[in-house]
């Protein structure tokens, strides 16, 4: 199971909210690039970049700081955040990341999405699958559709894609552990490569995703709040 660390961006800071909260920011470094090198010295080779910013305003927006953290680092990124035009993609990839995660715009624009697959490749493009009680949520997550989670997964695994990402957004800065049963479900009823997002606070609820099958997890508050310590994440890997 790959170990993702993440990263939240605002106004090029690195950040973290609760449930998805902008009112509940927390800042914990001036300087991403300090954290990510902090990092990569502790033998951590993948990372998750999220553009908090250009989530709400609905384009890419911290484009620079994904340029920094890719042109001074070794980490394989993905990044997401206001991800909706073909504009939006073109300046990721350019400006360094090694894949892009697309949510609001796979709700929105279904067209728009598959095109990025087909054009890039499913290794590239990783569907954003995050919900509020099962509904799909979108648009930094201050929107909610009544698309169902585990459907929303299916329909478009029939259409290539392989790689999904998905937070529970309740659990979601709560430190008090991951949408267990929900990764079970959507791993049994679909054959995606499951990267788990939100709620981590030990190392033993990554032992849990691991025994699921989950492909990859996404830990961040976690880390920033000293509940797993990089050593412990290195010692998993």
């Amino acid at each position: 199971m790959r170990i993702i660390p993440a990263i939240d961006i605002i106004e090029g800071k690195c950040v973290r909210l609760t449930k998805g909260d902008y009112d509940t920011k927390k800042i914990y470094n001036e300087n991403p690039l300090e954290v990510a090198k902090e990092f990569e010295a502790n033998g951590i080779t993948y990372l998750h970049v999220v553009d908090l910013d250009g989530a709400k305003a609905q384009q890419i927006v911290n484009y620079k700081v994904l340029e920094t953290l890719a042109s001074k680092t070794n980490l394989q990124i993905d990044f997401g955040g206001g991800l909706k035009s073909d504009n939006d993609v073109r300046i990721a990839f350019e400006s360094g990341t090694n894949q892009v995660t697309g949510g609001s715009i796979a709700v929105k624009n279904k067209e728009l999405f598959t095109n990025w697959l087909q054009r890039y490749g499913a290794d590239k493009i990783i569907l954003g699958a995050d919900c509020k009680n099962r509904k799909i949520a979108t648009h930094g997550w201050m929107e909610v559709s009544e698309l169902d989670v585990v459907d929303f997964v299916k329909s478009y695994e029939k259409l290539g894609v392989e790689q999904v990402i998905c937070t529970d957004v309740a659990k979601d800065g709560m430190l008090q552990g991951a949408a267990f049963e929900l990764y079970a479900e959507i791993l049994r009823k679909t054959g995606v490569s499951l990267i788990a997002s939100g709620g981590v606070s030990s190392v033993s609820d990554l032992y849990k995703l691991k025994e699921l099958g989950c492909e990859g997890v996404i830990i961040g508050k976690a880390i920033y709040e000293g509940y797993i310590t990089l050593k412990e994440l290195v010692a998993l890997c």
